[in-house]
């Protein structure tokens, strides 16, 4: 349905915008997907347009080569453009079920000809 001039959009409750439910988050615990290897899981206290977040209570994952290192931290102002996926409520890849990788089928090896 339009909006009618000066007035806002009409929204069924089926649909939800982006940032309304982000704005939703404030407050509540977020696992958020970043770009190349990390992820992070916060408390949202505020964000911006562009997505900017500033979470606390944070615990940064990162997946390297030794391992998944994680660090704490109290509070930071992460970057939007960073992030790829954001999950309401989430506890982190750390709570998340295993996903396993496909086994390869093995081969019969036949004899040399």
């Amino acid at each position: 349905q339009p909006a009618m001039e000066g007035q806002a959009p009409v929204t069924s409750p089926s649909h939800i915008m982006p940032l309304e439910l982000i704005d939703k988050c404030i407050g509540s615990r977020l696992w958020l997907v970043m770009k190349g290897n990390k992820e992070l899981v916060g408390t949202l206290r505020g964000f911006d347009d562009y997505v900017n977040m500033v979470l606390e209570d944070v615990t940064e994952y990162e997946d390297t080569p030794e391992g998944r290192a994680t660090v704490k931290l109290d509070q930071i102002l992460l970057n939007g453009n960073h992030i790829c996926m954001l999950i309401p409520g989430g506890e982190g890849p750390e709570s998340a079920p295993p996903h396993p990788l496909p086994q390869p089928k093995p081969v019969p090896l036949q004899p040399p000809s």
